[in-house]
């Protein structure tokens, strides 16, 4: 049998997320379908090991707004992201994702620099007919000069909430409102 450290974040999130208050109906429902899917799979974290499994990904926000990028094979205006890496936590896999896809220097957001703030959850379907249970975290960018890695989508670009909002897709749009609210909070 495979396994991962999955196993333990999905039992340990599903409790979490009894008190989490979803910002519209669609992550009500993806709320609910990751807590039936997610503590059925062998080894959540792993893409290979299941066609559902779980993902991590960051609405990373900065002083000219919000950080989109649009995802070389989708053609579409999209958060950084991606799978967790064998050993990964789901929190560094997101860092280290939006660090690949941006190139930023990058933060958790909030007084506490070190502590991963989850924001959102989506349900979506992912390429090579796989379901994405993808788990999103807040970051702060600490510089604004875009270098994405080699391989990954070239076109980078800050967007005020607004704009974020018009040329995003549907399941990235809850993430950026909720990002959106905490942002506006603590200024």
């Amino acid at each position: 049998m495979i396994s991962d450290s999955g196993l333990d974040f999905v039992k340990s999130f599903c409790l979490q997320l009894a008190n989490h208050a979803p910002i519209d109906d669609r992550e009500r429902e993806s709320i609910k379908t990751f807590c039936e899917l997610a503590p059925t799979l062998d080894a959540p974290f792993d893409e290979h090991s299941d066609p559902t499994h779980v993902t991590a990904s960051a609405i990373v926000v900065g002083k000219p707004g919000v950080v989109l990028h649009l995802h070389k094979r989708l053609n579409m205006w999209l958060q950084p992201g991606g799978h967790i890496d064998s050993g990964e936590s789901i929190h560094d896999a997101a860092l280290r994702e939006a660090r690949e896809e941006t190139g930023l220097d990058l933060q958790h957001f909030g007084a506490e620099k070190t502590s991963p703030r989850f924001i959102h959850l989506d349900v979506h379907p992912g390429p090579r007919g796989h379901t994405h249970l993808d788990v999103r975290f807040l970051l702060w960018a600490t510089n604004e000069t875009f270098a994405p890695a080699a391989g990954e989508s070239q076109q980078v670009k800050w967007f005020s909430f607004a704009d974020a909002l018009r040329v995003s897709e549907d399941g990235a749009r809850g993430a950026i409102r909720v990002a959106q609210q905490i942002v506006e909070k603590s200024l």
